[in-house]
């Protein structure tokens, strides 16, 4: 069977963020060890039995136990190459000015919020974890306690202001 030739999407291969805290970066690690120590030898050993039984062309397990070790073998690649490009993030960063890893309040709409500015491997909104790529992000990097800043989401023109660092 041929498999269709797709053209390569928007965001295909593009590298993860290598901006990373210590305790994602220890994670990560974590991973691995549990893919290189745990999945790959179980998947190379299922891979052996089902090839055992003859005829490749018609044997459905051995062709997705192969897939499946290929997909493990791929994650391994991906997770060694992000913890080789890795950039750690200072947790105590500077408390004059907006950097990665500051915990930064602001003021919106008489409503006051805090923000984590991490890279973009690490983010969730919810928790008020953001991207240092994202619109907020951005516009808060480099910036100083006091500062006002403005951004336009959703065609709504937002003002920000920068009430402390922590």
């Amino acid at each position: 069977m041929r498999t269709p030739i797709r053209k390569p999407g928007k965001y295909t291969g593009q590298k993860p963020d290598p901006c990373l805290t210590p305790a994602k970066y220890h994670e990560l690690q974590a991973k691995l060890d549990r893919l290189k120590n745990f999945s790959q030898p179980h998947a190379i050993k299922e891979v052996k039995r089902l090839a055992l039984d003859g005829d490749f062309s018609e044997n459905a397990a051995y062709s997705m136990a192969k897939g499946r070790l290929r997909g493990i073998n791929q994650r391994i690649i991906d997770i060694e190459d992000h913890l080789k490009r890795a950039v750690m993030i200072d947790t105590k960063a500077s408390k004059d000015m907006v950097a990665l890893g500051s915990r930064v309040s602001v003021e919106v709409n008489n409503k006051q919020k805090t923000f984590l500015i991490l890279g973009s491997s690490e983010t969730s909104p919810t928790a008020g974890i953001i991207s240092h790529h994202s619109p907020l992000g951005a516009a808060l990097m480099g910036r100083r306690a006091g500062d006002r800043v403005q951004i336009k989401i959703n065609n709504k023109l937002r003002e920000y202001k920068i009430i402390k660092l922590e």
